[in-house]
């Protein structure tokens, strides 16, 4: 085991308690809908609460791990996590069940860019991409199992059991974080109070007010407003940005030419695959009448392509470069996530599990090449700030791929003119989203040849040409 791989499996075991509880709610999303009286739909509210929940309290992550220390973060994130999924549990209307995943997303907003901060702080650059690789192994169990733990927990027991499991792990990561995380501390900077309640209000106004829209659950004045309100907020928090010391969301590291392809490159990326949740388990249920636990049976396969790249990520960067697998393996990402839509109730079952497969490795070689690049030319004193920014990017369009894909299943239920969703609502939702994701080509073709090269091990072209006239 690398000298990091005590720390990374301690991290991962708090990654492993947030990837399994997101999965689990997605694969049960129509029972619990049910069981609140509530369209399918209308429970995309229970994502985008938890998701901008997180992306609210991310910024503040890396100010408190530096003025408080990482393991007392780190402790207390898990605490409050654990706490909101057993509230989760005990929810009864819709509205407390949207309030017990905010509470969750606190917890989750410090507890895996914290647990990503120790890692990075003590790997070398020349490591990331194995660190990263290692560290997400482990994680990678939740969203392996959480389809059919909670399939198989909704279907024959209650769908609210999926949220208690989370204590007991909770219990073992605070024992763990205790016992083997140094309370590692960096230079803290003055903690930027007013850009931190514009950007979160704004964001929180903007992805609520967007999510809100179309079902008619407040009046479309209210929608109206809480999109301008956010609209505004957001302007405002630009302009403080630009005149801030220490502002929250450090706006100039965009200057950076990896950080600024990575971060909008990777969140176009994102919103297609971040509708995933939403519209792979309504439509398997909902459109062809499995249960929860059929439904998680034949979702889980790709979190075991997901872990099959995590071994031959380091390999592919290297033999290709970052800027040829970004560009690639996005738009055949975005070409498999569209197949999806076509699936029918007589597909069969292997062709879909072979796509979902196959869509699970590519996606996540994606991800790592771009959480890998995103940091390749980040100074130390400046990483708690990329990544608070990164991961707050991460977790807004996330939030923006489930409103959009729920948006587009909307519409085509008004073009069908159907009062439920059908299977015929599904292909243009998965095409449409599909197309988000390609468009990040667009980011990723600016990138030079050589970008990430120290990252992937590889020299670049001039150098490498200098090396080998040297050697001549």
């Amino acid at each position: 085991m690398p000298r990091y791989g005590l720390t990374a499996l301690i991290v991962a075991c708090a990654l492993f308690m947030e990837s399994l509880d997101g999965t689990v709610i997605a694969t049960s999303l129509p029972a619990i809908a049910a069981d609140l009286h509530q369209d399918p739909i209308a429970l995309k509210l229970a994502l985008t609460s938890y998701l901008l929940s997180l992306a609210i309290f991310i910024p503040a992550s890396g100010w408190a791990a530096d003025k408080f220390g990482a393991r007392t973060i780190f402790r207390a994130a898990i605490v409050v996590f654990t706490l909101g999924s057993v509230l989760c549990g005990f929810s009864s209307t819709l509205w407390q069940f949207v309030v017990a995943r905010i509470i969750q997303g606190v917890g989750g907003a410090m507890m895996v860019p914290v647990g990503r901060l120790v890692l990075l702080r003590t790997v070398p650059k020349s490591e990331v991409v194995n660190a990263l690789a290692y560290l997400t192994v482990p994680a990678l169990l939740g969203p392996l199992f959480g389809p059919l733990v909670g399939g198989f927990i909704t279907t024959y027991f209650h769908w609210r059991w999926i949220f208690f499991i989370n204590v007991p792990i909770g219990v073992l990561g605070i024992a763990l974080v205790s016992l083997y995380i140094q309370n590692v501390r960096g230079e803290a900077w003055p903690l930027d109070v007013p850009g931190f309640i514009l950007s979160g209000t704004g964001l929180a106004a903007l992805i609520f007010g967007m999510t809100l829209a179309g079902r008619a659950i407040v009046g479309l004045d209210v929608v109206l407003a809480l999109i301008g309100l956010g609209t505004l907020l957001l302007a405002a928090y630009y302009l403080h940005a630009r005149r801030a010391k220490f502002p929250i969301l450090d706006l100039n590291l965009l200057k950076v030419p990896t950080f600024r392809a990575a971060v909008i490159g990777g969140s176009l990326f994102r919103v297609g695959i971040g509708a995933t949740p939403l519209l792979l388990p309504l439509m398997l249920q909902v459109g062809f009448g499995l249960n929860a636990f059929q439904s998680g049976s034949i979702t889980f396969i790709s979190s075991l392509g997901a872990m099959a790249m995590k071994t031959t990520a380091a390999p592919i960067l290297r033999l290709f470069g970052f800027r040829r697998v970004l560009l690639f393996n996005s738009l055949l990402s975005a070409v498999i996530l569209a197949c999806y839509g076509f699936f029918t109730p007589t597909t069969p079952r292997f062709l879909m599990m072979a796509l979902l497969l196959s869509g699970g490795f590519f996606r996540s070689l994606e991800f790592t090449s771009i959480n890998a690049i995103t940091y390749a030319d980040i100074d130390h004193i400046a990483m708690s700030r990329a990544t608070s920014f990164s991961s707050v990017a991460q977790q807004l369009s996330l939030s923006v791929g489930i409103t959009i894909g729920a948006f587009l299943l909307q519409i085509s239920q008004a073009i069908h003119g159907t009062a439920h969703i059908t299977t015929a609502d599904f292909p243009w939702a998965f095409v449409g989203v599909a197309l988000v994701s390609a468009s990040s080509v667009l980011l990723f073709r600016r990138l030079p040849e050589d970008a990430g090269f120290q990252l992937a091990g590889r020299a670049p072209r001039k150098k490498a040409a200098q090396a080998e006239q040297t050697e001549g």
